[in-house]
Formats: C-alpha cells, sequence, structure tokens
C-alpha cells in the first residue's frame, strides 16, 4: 500500500493516482530512485590512472622505438634511451612510437573513465 502525498489516503500498489485528490502517487519513489541513477552515472575521473597515464607517455617518448635506417631492411631494434641510439645510424620509428603513444593515451583515458570515483 502506498499513501498519497496530498491527501495521505492510502491507496493501493497499483494506483498511479489518488482516487480522492488525483495527485500522481509514487513520486516520491520514482524521484528518489531517479537521484540514485543519477548518483552511480556521475563519476570524477581517477586522477591517479591519469597521473601515471602521463608517466608512461613521457617515458614512452624518453624510450622511443629505433629501427634500422631506411637504406637498410627493417629492424626493430628496441627500445634505447632517446640520446643513446643503438646503433649510429639507427632511427626513431615515426610509426610505431605513434602507436605506443596513442595506445598508452587511449588505455589510461578508458582505465581512468573504468576506476572512476563515485
Amino acid at each position: 500500500m502506498q499513501r498519497c502525498p496530498t491527501c495521505r489516503l492510502v491507496q493501493p500498489e497499483i494506483n498511479r493516482f489518488c482516487t480522492a485528490c488525483g495527485s500522481r502517487l509514487g513520486e516520491e519513489l520514482r524521484l528518489e530512485r531517479d537521484s540514485e541513477l543519477r548518483s552511480h552515472e556521475r563519476g570524477q575521473l581517477n586522477i591517479q590512472v591519469l597521473y601515471g597515464m602521463v608517466v608512461m607517455l613521457v617515458l614512452a617518448l624518453l624510450f622511443p622505438p629505433w629501427e634500422t635506417p631506411p637504406d637498410q631492411p627493417p629492424e626493430f631494434l628496441g627500445l634505447h634511451f632517446v640520446l643513446s641510439p643503438p646503433t649510429p645510424d639507427a632511427v626513431v620509428s615515426r610509426m610505431l612510437l605513434t602507436i605506443e603513444l596513442v595506445t598508452i593515451a587511449m588505455a589510461g583515458l578508458y582505465a581512468s573513465f573504468l576506476f572512476r570515483i563515485k
């Protein structure tokens, strides 16, 4: 049984409107459910995960993927510090670096959303 918010008359659960005054019934419950749903939907991104993403992006820039020069057959030479290439004529692989940076950024944003603070 539910009580009318206006005239306080007890009404069956099946009624949507009060039979005495015509007020809408169950409005308080509906408003409670709506506010609970909105509070669950809201949330701040997890800032610690975003900081971790920034650190990973900086590390990816400091230790880029190196490859052989264009005149040699393509070969991945590994991740070395930006100022110390694996061989004197090695070049930074722009394609692999772009893939690496985009993947880190997307994973960081997704993880910060997934582990958001409610």
